[in-house]
């Protein structure tokens, strides 16, 4: 066997790589955000956060910024 038929042979049902990005499709991207049932890449999220309702705070004491 070649090194490209073993080269990511095996399923993916469960991991890291089962996960990717809704938005994009993109399963080797890291930093998928799973939190609420979004599974979208954290750039895909700060592109979509005021469509899907979430809106930037600033923090009161430490002045730094959250979705909410």
């Amino acid at each position: 066997m070649s090194h490209e038929t073993v080269w990511y042979s095996r399923p993916r049902n469960y991991g890291k790589g089962s996960r990717g990005c809704r938005v994009t499709g993109d399963k080797k991207k890291s930093g998928v955000i799973r939190k609420y049932g979004l599974n979208m890449s954290r750039q895909a999220f700060r592109e979509q956060a005021e469509a899907i309702g979430f809106h930037k705070e600033f923090g009161i004491d430490d002045g730094t910024k959250q979705y909410r």
